[in-house]
């Protein structure tokens, strides 16, 4: 029988990881703690940063100001 990962993941590849959870985290912590839970990418942003809309199945976005998350959301 094949070992089970530790963060299962749905058909679509994106983690059952709630983004919200990353708000208040020292930048470093929580991109640490996003690939550790099978985020695929993550995109560190300025919290006013002019970006492209398209979902990334798998990439969580996180808008960081003072070395500190204050948004964060998949895709």
């Amino acid at each position: 029988m094949a070992p089970e990962s530790a963060a299962p993941q749905p058909p679509d590849g994106t983690p059952q990881d709630a983004p919200e959870d990353y708000v208040g985290l020292g930048a470093q912590e929580a991109e640490q703690r996003a690939r550790a839970r099978g985020w695929s990418s993550v995109r560190r942003l300025e919290p006013d940063a002019i970006i492209t809309m398209e979902y990334v199945v798998g990439r969580l976005n996180l808008a960081v100001d003072d070395d500190r998350v204050v948004r964060c959301w998949a895709g």
